[in-house]
């Protein structure tokens, strides 16, 4: 699996297989290359949790929009300790939920080819990343050319910054847009088909299928997300104008 990641960056023009030599530490993948692959999976979580931390501090400090669209200055309330517990609840049930699995059903998730014995000569014809990579996965292999597939998978990670760009309603989150949740719940079975099609192998009808979903994925951030503001917005205006 480290060979077929880190080929990704042969992809790059010019230097892109000179930096997956840098990455390797060699010529090929060796102790050097999964050395830095054990630091960098034992310091990235230490960096994400201390990325948490500051989200919560900013949060605290600063406050977030209210999704109802509507002014809250009159009715504050303190994040401590109400919106704390209320996030203390979420956190537990979500590591109940992580520790069945874990010490359960460790290998619902899994592949059967991750107890294959790595060897960097020979990689096995069925492997595929873990379940939570296989959406990002698939849409690489949606795309024949393997550079416009890399910037595609990328793509479609940064392309979430763009969302409060391209969200033109003026009311803020989804509670009052009957449209803009049911284009949620299209974006939510189109990410699940997209898992699923990672999972198979890169063969018709699979290819045809995570084309079409690829395409419905980044169509929901750059056409379906405006079209609903821009919707939104000139009902809106009719409705205060016939007032």
């Amino acid at each position: 699996m480290a060979t077929v990641i880190t080929n990704l960056l042969s992809a790059v023009p010019f230097f892109g297989q000179d930096l997956v030599e840098l990455i390797w530490g060699g010529f090929s993948v060796s102790n050097a290359t999964l050395n830095r692959f054990f630091s960098l999976h034992f310091l990235l979580p230490f960096l994400l949790a201390a990325l948490v931390v500051a989200h919560l501090m900013a949060l605290h400090t600063h406050g977030s929009n209210n999704p109802n669209g509507i002014s809250s200055n009159g009715d504050r309330i303190a994040m401590h300790p109400y919106f704390t517990f209320k996030d203390l609840v979420t956190i537990f049930a979500f590591l109940l939920a992580l520790s069945v699995i874990v010490f359960f059903y460790p290998n619902l998730l899994g592949h059967s080819d991750n107890y294959i014995p790595a060897n960097p000569m020979s990689t096995p014809p069925s492997i595929v990343p873990e379940w939570y990579l296989l959406p990002f996965y698939a849409i690489l292999r949606s795309i024949p050319n393997k550079l416009l597939g890399v910037i595609a998978m990328f793509g479609s990670l940064l392309i979430l910054l763009i969302l409060p760009l391209t969200d033109l309603s003026r009311i803020r989150g989804s509670q009052f847009r009957p449209a803009m949740k049911l284009a949620h719940w299209f974006f939510i079975v189109n990410f699940l088909i997209l898992m699923w099609i990672g999972s198979q192998h890169p063969e018709s009808p699979f290819v045809e299928v995570g084309q079409v979903a690829t395409t419905f994925y980044f169509a929901w951030f750059l056409i379906i997300v405006p079209i609903i503001g821009i919707a939104e917005n000139t009902l809106m205006d009719l409705a205060m104008d016939n007032n």
